[in-house]
């Protein structure tokens, strides 16, 4: 199976928003990733619901909805309804995962689960198989651009023995610093979606970036 690409719209034009799904729709890209901030678990408000909602709409591709907020359990329904795919809540912020995880699938959504960088992939060892997804944040979440985090590669290594060991068919996600070179470093780690925002958006050919970014092998 070759990796996916979940470009984020948190560094989409917001005044052109419908044209850049529309090259969303048109790319290889295989999912449309949504970072959902409250000012509160991270420092900074992104964009809620009613946007999703809007997204969700022309979208032809599935949403990958990153919860960085607190309580994300109270919102279940409401990703739902704004048309999610994959509920993605941090591990940091949820003291119930497991029963946050089995809402989640209850929805009728894929549940995924992320850890900010300080967080070790062994806390994952009770959960990682009721989860469809793991999001390894190689930045600290919170706002696009920053520089990657080197230590994320080992954590996707780990990851990966945990899931192999196991014999379970969860999906590895990294999101931060995504570009040509970082995502080849990741997939040979044994990443299988990268989330890339500046890079996608700040290229000159938005598709053509993407059509790299999905050939690396």
């Amino acid at each position: 199976m070759s990796h996916k690409i979940a470009p984020s719209i948190l560094s989409a034009d917001f005044l052109n928003l419908q044209r850049d799904i529309e090259m969303l729709n048109e790319s290889e890209a295989d999912w449309i990733h949504c970072d959902v901030m409250d000012g509160t678990f991270v420092p900074n408000i992104s964009f809620g619901f009613p946007i999703i909602k809007q997204v969700s709409k022309i979208a032809k591709k599935p949403l990958d909805v990153h919860l960085m907020i607190v309580q994300p359990e109270k919102y279940i329904n409401e990703v739902r309804d704004a048309g999610a795919y994959l509920m993605n809540v941090h591990l940091e912020a949820s003291p119930h995962l497991h029963r946050t995880i089995s809402a989640i699938h209850d929805a009728g959504m894929k549940a995924g689960v992320t850890l900010n960088p300080h967080t070790p992939v062994s806390l994952l060892e009770d959960i990682i198989q009721d989860v469809d997804l793991v999001l390894i944040m190689s930045v600290n979440p919170g706002f696009g651009g920053q520089k990657f985090i080197e230590r994320s590669l080992e954590k996707v290594k780990m990851l990966k023995r945990m899931i192999t060991e196991r014999n379970l068919s969860t999906l590895i996600e990294v999101d931060g610093g995504i570009n040509l070179q970082t995502c080849k470093q990741m997939v040979d780690a044994g990443a299988d979606v990268l989330v890339a925002g500046n890079a996608v958006f700040s290229d000159a050919d938005p598709k053509g970036m993407i059509h790299k970014l999905k050939s690396i092998e």
